[in-house]
């Protein structure tokens, strides 16, 4: 990832956000040779797919595990599996009341060293191929200029494309045209205002003491206020310390996001205290909150086409189908369609 100066860069497709779409975009552009600038707010690439270290572990706080159920995306994890990139996890999750998670057939998929670990190998591959990655950098405005477009960031850079693709999550992107000045058609607009989402809270715990989550080291209770608990030391990502991942329901998490920190630690902890030894300490608290973590109002194709003067994408979670595996097939069309 290179680094970034105040100045205009120039590149044939600019793809802002490096998360799971904005990768899978890249990976079937710079494939065929096709000149590709990814930006992105975070430190790191990955955005959802994220994992945090915390005292001598990880943890992972966005993105917990993924599925598969379409071909094309099979492809690439049947890659990642060869590569020794990703494992199975589980084939189900116990809901708290059975010792053993029961199976439903279907793999869900965890990363060696955390979630974050896959788009950073992803990205590689993209570099490796000719793709240019900037991390930390917050785009203000998206306008059209020319024959293209004009991006201009925070801190100064400016980036000139022939096309863009945007797959922050929806309300964001728009925010970003708006700032531009980019008109859109009433369908378009329309379109993407009736996409919604819900937020999510996570709370990430280091214990000290024995954890007693049943196999493979998480419950799911998709009805609870508190559907997700999980051992990041059983999943294998945390080997010196356990670290838990507790996820609040969407509504719960509606209700409560704007609760302190101190507050929502203490309703975390009420969640998951079952699962801990009578002795078992808490080292360390931190809380994370998802604004836009799950679609829940989605727009049915795998992107929209802004009808513009000049190519403009926008893709994501909240395209055809939400998770991991809907943006990685976003992420494709969107690449797939500047190739046409």
């Amino acid at each position: 990832m290179t680094a970034l100066h105040n100045e205009v860069h120039q590149t044939d497709i600019l793809i802002v956000g490096a998360g799971v779409c904005g990768l899978m975009a890249a990976t079937v552009l710079t494939a065929h040779k096709r000149n590709v600038t990814l930006i992105d707010k975070g430190r790191s690439v990955g955005g959802r797919m994220a994992t945090r270290r915390i005292d001598k572990g990880c943890a992972d706080h966005g993105a917990q595990f993924f599925t598969v159920r379409d071909a094309r995306f099979g492809r690439f994890v049947e890659q990642w599996l060869s590569e020794g990139i990703i494992f199975v996890w589980s084939h189900g999750w116990s809901d708290g009341s059975l010792a053993d998670a029961p199976s439903d057939g279907h793999p869900r998929y965890a990363v060696h060293g955390g979630m974050n670990r896959l788009t950073q190998h992803i990205a590689a591959q993209v570099e490796a191929q000719g793709g240019v990655i900037h991390t930390g950098v917050r785009v203000e405005a998206v306008a059209p200029e020319g024959d293209g477009w004009r991006v201009v960031a925070e801190n100064g850079a400016v980036f000139a494309a022939r096309s863009v693709v945007l797959t922050a999550p929806v309300p964001q992107a728009l925010a970003l045209l708006d700032a531009g000045n980019t008109p859109l058609t009433a369908s378009d607009r329309a379109a993407l205002e009736r996409i919604r989402y819900a937020p999510c809270l996570c709370g990430l715990f280091v214990i000290d003491g024995e954890v007693h989550l049943p196999a493979p080291g998480a419950v799911q209770r998709p009805e609870h206020d508190f559907p997700w608990i999980a051992d990041n030391q059983r999943k294998g990502i945390s080997p010196r310390v356990p670290i838990i991942t507790v996820h609040a329901s969407p509504a719960w998490s509606e209700m409560h996001y704007e609760d302190p920190d101190d507050v929502l630690c203490e309703a975390f902890e009420r969640a998951m205290r079952p699962w801990l030894a009578p002795d078992a300490w808490i080292l360390e608290e931190q809380v994370k909150r998802w604004r836009y973590a799950t679609p829940t109002v989605l727009h049915p194709e795998r992107m929209l086409k802004i009808a513009a003067h000049a190519p403009l994408y926008i893709g994501g979670d909240a395209f055809g189908a939400p998770r991991v595996e809907g943006a990685a097939l976003s992420g494709l069309a969107i690449g797939e369609a500047l190739l046409a």
